[in-house]
């Protein structure tokens, strides 16, 4: 293959790139939330102070909490804004959002996303173009990833730099896809010193780095216990996660500021619930609570219930106490994370194939996202990525990937809460569960086994419920006695998509576990 093979994208995938960064340039004056002011205030730090004090300075409330290279990104960032406007690299300009600034920082994520555009191809490359649907299921599959509706709402209107960091974790996949794990272990290492949410998905990597880089098993019965740890495969594997480590981390720890650095990774004093529930177990749990609490107070008016304005079931940030039912702690949803998560890894250590580890990748996903921590809503395309590169390869993911997908985006519909962007976040999501759903149901190989994951019509029954929810939600302002009750919006389409997710998780891991 020669370098120009290399560098240039392949021709569908070309021009859906172009398509899709002419679109979202017209998105540069859209909606922008507070994420946009994050990393603002971050392209400020990394610029004006030296880099012992960027993670203690605190003038604004977004303060830098994401590991060292996303920080040296973010510095990369700020010697190009210096160009544009030196004004929003000046750290007490709070919320400062002149034309050039918000052009520059739009731009800049468009161009990020060229990690997973190249990422995507390469993957695609991998297909066979001769072996039946291979090729035309794997450009379905990377053509459904870049054209996300989670991409599309998360980054090019609310704003982050999802794509991007996606796109390490599609080149960490393909390496090991094609047999070369010490890369493929290397670049999820650089992926977790971008950003830590990715430690979610360390369990599934370490499981299939053990079984399929430091252990041979073929060797225990000719020579014993010892011969079967590759020790030598060991100790390249341990210095190059390390040296990651110490070249993201390096410098903090010669200015022993590790603790600090940690203190504001892992903010474990925020609440059970963000602001906005994230529709999992603890949406459930939560919608619970008040229910229970507006039934004592409505038939037994019993002070013993009186409302906590304070309360994790109102939404706010900071926060985990509940009126009716018992208080979650952290160690408790650690503990189901853990459980969950290494139930599933339990086949691929017994069969550590590619497929088995994307797999166990998805349910680890699937596990922190249901059961994790101050979860954000955000976090369902921890979920959605790794399973789309399994939806084509057996007919029977389909319907939990529909499932997964519809309800994961459509929860994401409050993130863009404005009326200028409602039209786009509705028919460009709609068009992607179309256009996908049709694509993926032509291209899935048909099997002979009957299919496993049960109670088929009541999923697409559930899946059509979303048009009266939506239809509901979109005219709640109208309602005069709703107008009081903000979060019950916010309450219904989380509680509703945590059934889809929940439903969908439950589906997958039969399939995972018992074929």
């Amino acid at each position: 293959m020669g370098f120009a093979d290399r560098v240039l994208l392949l021709p569908a995938l070309r021009h859906a790139v172009v398509a899709s960064m002419c679109f979202k340039v017209l998105l540069f004056p859209a909606y922008r939330s507070t994420d946009f002011e994050v990393h603002r205030n971050w392209l400020a730090i990394t610029h004006s102070l030296p880099l012992r004090e960027w993670y203690y300075e605190k003038t604004s409330e977004w303060t830098l909490d994401y590991p060292p290279f996303f920080a040296y990104f973010e510095w990369l960032l700020s010697q190009a804004a210096a160009y544009v406007d030196p004004q929003m690299l000046v750290i007490s300009n709070l919320n400062y959002a002149s034309t050039a600034t918000v052009y520059f920082q739009r731009a800049s994520v468009i161009a990020s996303e060229i990690v997973l555009v190249y990422a995507l191809q390469s993957y695609v490359k991998l297909s066979s173009p001769t072996a039946g649907n291979a090729r035309p299921r794997a450009y379905a599959i990377a053509m459904s990833i870049y054209f996300s509706p989670g991409f599309l709402i998360v980054d090019s209107i609310h704003f982050q730099y999802n794509a991007m960091l996606f796109g390490i974790l599609v080149f960490s996949l393909v390496m090991l896809q094609q047999g070369k794990t010490l890369q493929g272990a290397t670049l999820f290492a650089v992926l977790l010193c971008f950003k830590h949410i990715f430690l979610y998905l360390a369990p599934a990597y370490f499981v299939y780095l053990l079984r399929n880089y430091c252990l041979d098993f073929g060797k225990f019965k000719t020579n014993g216990v010892l011969s079967v740890i590759q020790w030598r495969n060991c100790i390249i594997l341990g210095f190059s996660v390390i040296g990651v480590a110490l070249v993201a981390f390096g410098p903090f720890i010669y200015l022993q500021q590790i603790p600090q650095v940690l203190s504001r990774l892992f903010p474990f004093s925020r609440g059970l619930c963000h602001a906005y529930w994230a529709p999992n177990v603890w949406a459930l749990y939560s919608a619970t609570d008040r229910v229970l609490f507006a039934f004592f107070r409505r038939f037994f008016n019993s002070v013993a219930y009186a409302e906590d304005t304070s309360s994790a079931t109102r939404g706010l940030v900071g926060v985990s106490s509940f009126n009716v039912l018992p208080d979650i702690a952290p160690r408790t949803t650690f503990l189901f994370t853990s459980f969950y998560q290494w139930i599933c890894l339990i086949p691929l250590a017994l069969k550590p194939t590619h497929d088995k580890f994307v797999s166990s990748l998805t349910l680890c996903g699937y596990a922190s996202f249901l059961f994790g921590w101050h979860v954000h809503e955000k976090a369902i395309l921890l979920v959605i990525m790794p399973f789309s590169f399994l939806a084509l390869s057996d007919r029977r993911y389909l319907l939990p990937f529909y499932v997964l997908t519809v309800s994961g985006y459509i929860s994401l519909f409050p993130l863009i809460f404005t009326s200028a962007e409602a039209l786009i976040k509705y028919l460009y999501t709609f068009a992607w569960i179309f256009a996908f759903y049709n694509v993926f149901d032509d291209l899935a190989p048909v099997r002979t086994t009957r299919r496993v994951f049960l109670l088929d019509r009541l999923a697409r029954l559930f899946l059509l419920g979303f048009i009266p929810l939506l239809i509901f939600v979109a005219l709640y302002d109208r309602i005069p006695v709703l107008r009081e009750m903000e979060f019950l919006r916010l309450m219904l389409m989380s509680t509703y998509c945590s059934f889809g997710i929940i439903g969908s998780f439950v589906g997958f891991s039969w399939l995972h576990l018992f074929t």
